[in-house]
């Protein structure tokens, strides 16, 4: 089984480094400061941004081991299907094998059966008879015999002609035993060839069965590395995930920030207000009454729109 640190050598990938990764402790989330929030955003932008990098680059490699696993499985296929074919054909070739050998066997036997008829079987055959001629003949030539032995010699080789002739014509009154014989023979050579085939498409379906076998496993090999990257894929991506999540967590405070620094300018400026209508007021009472007003008291009734 391939290990996490085999794929990450094998591959080039890089280890993902869980010291640089950023925390968002929630008392931080809380009371930390705009400034110290705005840091932090950064920080984990940063970091969410190299690790969806780190994934995509992980799913990428990931996405080619599977389309290598698909390639093997697709060889794998290919050679099931030549061997499956190849036994077909080994099976045609035995039946008709099969067939030719029956068939070639009865021819056999009706030459057995005709041989038997015409008692042909009996004794030697018509090339046995011809052989022993010639070793009688030769004897005769070239050994010195007395008188009574080569009469007795001559005699022997007499009766063997005889008998091969008696043959012979046996053969020759048959009429159909040769042609017989040779359409025996025939059939029973078409059989070997195709027995002769059966072994040569038997041996090349094993190869493809053997290359088959080859295939699946490189295959599943190949299947546990996929396997495996994808485990490095989904530990970037859920590490990127938990920036991004962290980061709009931060986002989401520093929007709270300033809407709260908003109502309190709001609530500031009214307060001001206020106090400006307040102060108008008092100094526009004055006016009624018949006191001298300063210029900065005549500007301030202006503002406030009572003069």
């Amino acid at each position: 089984m391939v290990t996490k640190q085999e794929v990450l050598s094998e591959f080039d990938v890089q280890e993902l480094d869980e010291a640089r990764n950023i925390d968002l402790p929630d008392e931080k989330l809380e009371n930390g400061s705009k400034g110290e929030l705005i840091k932090l955003a950064g920080q984990l932008r940063d970091r969410r941004n190299e690790l969806n990098q780190m994934a995509s680059e992980r799913a990428s490699k990931r996405d080619d081991l599977n389309a290598m696993t698909r390639e093997k499985v697709d060889e794998a296929q290919n050679h099931r299907e030549q061997r499956d074919e190849m036994n077909s054909q080994v099976q045609e070739h035995k039946n008709k094998r099969n067939e030719l050998n029956a068939k070639a066997n009865e021819l056999f036997d009706e030459v057995d059966e005709m041989k038997s008829d015409l008692e042909l079987d009996d004794g030697k055959d018509i090339d046995e008879l011809k052989e022993e001629i010639e070793q009688l003949e030769f004897r005769q030539q070239t050994e010195v015999l007395s008188t009574e032995d080569e009469r007795e010699l001559i005699e022997k080789i007499e009766n063997k002609r005889e008998e091969l002739r008696q043959k012979k014509d046996k053969v020759e009154e048959s009429g159909d035993l040769e042609e017989l014989i040779e359409e025996a023979e025939e059939v029973r050579s078409e059989a070997s060839q195709h027995h002769q085939k059966v072994t040569e498409l038997a041996d090349d379906a094993q190869e493809h069965h053997n290359q088959m076998i080859e295939a699946y496993r490189e295959a599943d090999d190949i299947r546990d590395k996929a396997d495996e990257m994808h485990e490095l894929f989904v530990e970037a991506q859920e590490a990127a995930d938990r920036h991004h999540e962290d980061f709009v967590r931060v986002q989401k405070r520093l929007r709270e920030l300033d809407k709260k620094e908003e109502r309190q300018r709001k609530d500031s400026r009214a307060e001001e207000r206020e106090a400006a209508k307040a102060e108008a007021e008092e100094i526009y009472q004055k006016f009624k009454e018949g006191e001298t007003l300063e210029t900065e008291d005549l500007m301030k009734l202006q503002k406030s729109g009572l003069l």
